[in-house]
């Protein structure tokens, strides 16, 4: 069993179902609303579980119910929370979401996950240095981004960046990574206007684009690869990333090369978007392993 570490964000998920996307200053009637678990982390931590991982969770919740409503969903899951603390008198992270139009948009506020501090993962030190692989994304802090980095170069342990939300990544963090998984937008923020054939030749099996229905893009050393997503009925797109890097760090670990663990990840992420919510269609090993 691949044992992942997943450092990163948890949150509720405040979803709201339209027609019709609102624009500046307009307001529009919604179709429903529903809270669900979430967070880039703890959805790339269920996702692990599901595919079945060994997962340990390394983040902050609030003091609040929300924050409980995270803890007993992690649990549900079997994501290990033995470092997964409530901040006194801090809110969750929560994450405001309009599907609409066959999409979503999303506004996140941090709140707890801005705790997840260099110090406080160094308390974890144990649990990283037994990991196969370990999952970071950009929803804590960036210190600490760059402090797991280095962590995880010093003790020779596998880690795999998510640059999502997008924000421009420190070079260090990329030279250190083991994977860097952004989708186009993410990398056109993290690498400007340089042409994306000719980044992907500079990171040669690191790099992997994520390009939506087109599948996923890297340089093999010798040549560009595209590994074809497949084709489904959309429910929600929400998740469907986390649940494509969630999968991609299972099939890693477990010693898959990486164009047989990005098929993995394509299937695993479009049987997730199939279902409502972030977590909601996150499916299990048999589902994806039955159908590919």
């Amino acid at each position: 069993m691949a044992r992942i570490t997943v450092i990163g964000s948890a949150s509720m998920d405040l979803v709201v179902t339209s027609a019709k996307r609102p624009g500046a200053g307009e307001t529009v009637l919604g179709e429903s609303f529903k809270t669900v678990p979430g967070g880039k982390g703890a959805n790339q931590a269920v996702a692990a579980a599901r595919l079945g991982a060994e997962v340990s969770m390394i983040g902050c919740v609030g003091d609040d119910a929300f924050g409980q409503e995270i803890l007993n969903n992690y649990r549900a899951n079997h994501v290990v929370t033995d470092h997964v603390e409530p901040v006194t008198g801090m809110a969750s992270g929560t994450a405001h979401i309009i599907l609409a139009e066959g999409d979503n948009s999303i506004v996140v506020v941090k709140a707890a996950n801005d705790y997840v501090t260099p110090d406080y993962v160094d308390r974890a030190i144990d649990v990283i240095k037994a990991s196969d692989m370990v999952l970071l994304q950009q929803e804590i802090p960036e210190e600490t981004v760059v402090h797991v980095s280095r962590l995880c170069a010093e003790h020779q342990i596998p880690f795999m960046l998510n640059p999502a939300p997008a924000r421009v990544v420190p070079q260090s963090v990329i030279d250190l990574a083991s994977y860097i998984t952004p989708n186009e937008h993410e990398a056109a923020i993290m690498f400007g206007d340089q042409p994306l054939d000719e980044v992907l030749r500079r990171y040669p099996n690191k790099l992997i684009v994520t390009e939506g229905k087109r599948g996923v893009r890297y340089y093999d050393g010798t040549q560009e690869i595209v590994v074809p997503g497949y084709q489904v009925e959309v429910v929600d797109t929400t998740g469907a990333g986390d649940t494509f890097n969630g999968a991609f760090a299972v099939a890693l670990a477990e010693g898959q090369g990486i164009r047989d663990s990005l098929r993995f990840a394509n299937r695993a992420a479009s049987i997730s978007v199939t279902q409502f919510g972030a977590q909601g269609g996150m499916p299990s090993r048999s589902e994806v392993e039955g159908s590919l």
